[in-house]
């Protein structure tokens, strides 16, 4: 009897001992798991959030030296709208999207860069008017006329590409550049330095005549 006893006691001893190691390694367990979600390297991220930009938003300018670096572009279909974009208070890049005609006299105004940096880490200086539009490989779909009695270049390194302007261009600052554009009117500089600046390429032309006019 008293045998008996004793194996009882040992039986119950043991699980005794399996119960409380047992016990031990859930808790261990438990406690390892939310020790690993906490610091997020296996659970899920919470997203955040990215700013997006809209090509026809209004772009705030910030200042970089005396230049205003604007990098958005003005996507435009009314004169309006094309007068405000190609104004000192506009954008580097004006782009319509149908034939536009204005009945007035336009300036292309301010100095502009593309959000771009040179080898020597300065802001690079543009000015561009896209009259085409294109696909996401950046092939031209369309290409448009812009019309109007005069345009007059005052932006430095300022282009046309791409399209065709029926009225005068008066380019009265320097490195004006005609990109795979039709000019159908007359290309006056207003002094010679303004005239050597000026390039365009093989598929450009000009109607009309090409001389310095103050």
């Amino acid at each position: 009897m008293i045998k008996m006893n004793q194996s009882k006691k040992k039986s119950l001893f043991s699980r005794t001992i399996v119960s409380v190691l047992t016990g031990t390694m859930m808790v261990f367990l438990l406690t390892g798991c939310k020790n690993t979600n906490s610091t997020g390297d296996t659970g899920t991220p919470t997203p955040t959030a990215t700013a997006t930009a809209t090509a026809t938003s209004t772009p705030t300018p910030t200042k970089t030296g005396d230049t205003d670096a604007v990098s958005s572009a003005s996507i435009v279909d009314t004169q309006s709208a094309f007068e405000k974009a190609i104004s000192a208070q506009g954008t580097w890049i004006i782009a319509i999207t149908k034939d536009l005609t204005v009945d007035k006299d336009l300036v292309l105004d301010g100095e502009f860069t593309n959000g771009k940096k040179d080898d020597n880490g300065k802001d690079i200086v543009q000015r561009k008017i896209a009259l085409y539009s294109q696909d996401e490989q950046r092939n031209i779909t369309a290409r448009y006329t812009l019309t109007a009695p005069k345009l007059t270049i005052k932006s430095p390194y300022a282009s046309l590409q791409h399209g065709k302007f029926v009225g005068d261009v008066i380019v009265d600052a320097p490195n004006f550049q005609l990109i795979d554009n039709v000019v159908q009117g007359n290309l006056y500089f207003t002094s010679q330095d303004v005239k050597d600046s000026f390039t365009m390429d093989a598929t450009s032309s000009v109607s009309g005549v090409q001389e310095i006019k103050k």
